[in-house]
């Protein structure tokens, strides 16, 4: 019964603090190493930032809604905990092996627009709200090619399960079946979680935008749910198209957390490195060139799942 009933949430409380942590500390290595001094030991500077936010006042504004502003954060972090329950670690160790797994993922991504835009409206501040209709006008481009993606590797696995998805890669890795396919993902990645040059909604030329006006414990939540979605991504990529836990010699957990840890690098390398486009570009390059490519993509994995 402890098993069945906690054995997953532990799993993923445990993938949350950890996941969050390592997000901070890669980030500021990447950081040093491409230069950019970071005050502090690298470290330590993500427990010392967590301890001062737990001690600072929570701003508030004039006529908030209290409760969504404050609820928004927790949800955000709850969503990139349901994303972590469907990554599974090896054929039996997974919090929560769905047949739908990859349609919960899916439904994932949607709210994670609903809880975004709720965050920046809900403070009832000019430019957290720009901040939240900013990722509005690009959130459904986002999980358009994140779905056309996503089917083209279930289709080899004639399953939306993401175990058995693992289990079609055995003979050959999705990422060289479809080649197009992890570009594309990584770049929805970076754009649900606002990080580097998909940094709409939350970025400097809105002094923050959606987190503009929150401080304190609110302000870590947020943070954390960043990190912790960027995590969950960095899973679900490793699982749709790395192969997963499959691997020679090394225990399945440890080749999934080798592939993970490679791909957050990925992203954390890219958020560092590329400038962050205008919003009318980013629009343009996603409905444009990317959603185009995408089904491409998709028509790619079902002509290859026919032959």
């Amino acid at each position: 019964m402890f098993s069945e009933l906690f054995l997953p949430v532990l799993m993923v409380i445990f993938m949350l603090v950890i996941g969050g942590y390592a997000v901070a500390v890669l980030d500021r290595l990447v950081a040093s190493a491409l230069g950019t001094p970071q005050a502090g030991r690298v470290w330590l500077a993500p427990m010392s930032r967590g301890a001062w936010l737990l001690t600072q006042h929570a701003n508030a504004t004039e006529a908030p809604d209290w409760r969504a502003w404050r609820l928004a954060p927790a949800l955000y972090l709850a969503l990139a905990a349901s994303g972590l329950a469907v990554v599974p670690w090896s054929a039996s160790l997974v919090a929560t092996d769905l047949v739908t797994s990859v349609v919960l993922w899916g439904s994932v991504e949607a709210l994670a627009t609903v809880v975004i835009f709720l965050h920046g409206w809900s403070a009832n501040s000019l430019l957290a709200l720009i901040g939240g209709y900013r990722y509005v006008a690009l959130g459904l481009s986002y999980i358009l090619i994140s779905m056309f993606v996503l089917i083209g590797v279930a289709l080899p696995a004639e399953s939306l399960q993401f175990t058995q998805v693992v289990a079609s890669q055995e003979g050959l890795w999705n990422v060289i079946r479809q080649p197009l396919g992890l570009p594309l993902f990584l770049i929805v990645g970076l754009g649900m979680t606002f990080w580097g040059p998909l940094n709409l909604a939350d970025s400097t030329d809105l002094a923050g935008g959606t987190a503009s006006e929150i401080s304190g414990p609110p302000r870590l939540v947020w943070d954390m749910a960043r990190a912790a979605m960027l995590v969950a991504f960095s899973g679900v990529a490793a699982t749709a198209f790395l192969g997963g836990w499959l691997g020679p010699w090394l225990p399945g957990p440890l080749w999934m957390s080798l592939k993970m840890l490679a791909v957050l690098i990925v992203l954390l390398l890219l958020g560092r490195l590329l400038p962050r486009l205008a919003p009318e570009r980013c629009v343009t390059l996603m409905w444009v060139v990317l959603l185009p490519l995408s089904f491409i993509d998709l028509v790619w994995a079902g002509i290859g799942a026919l032959l």
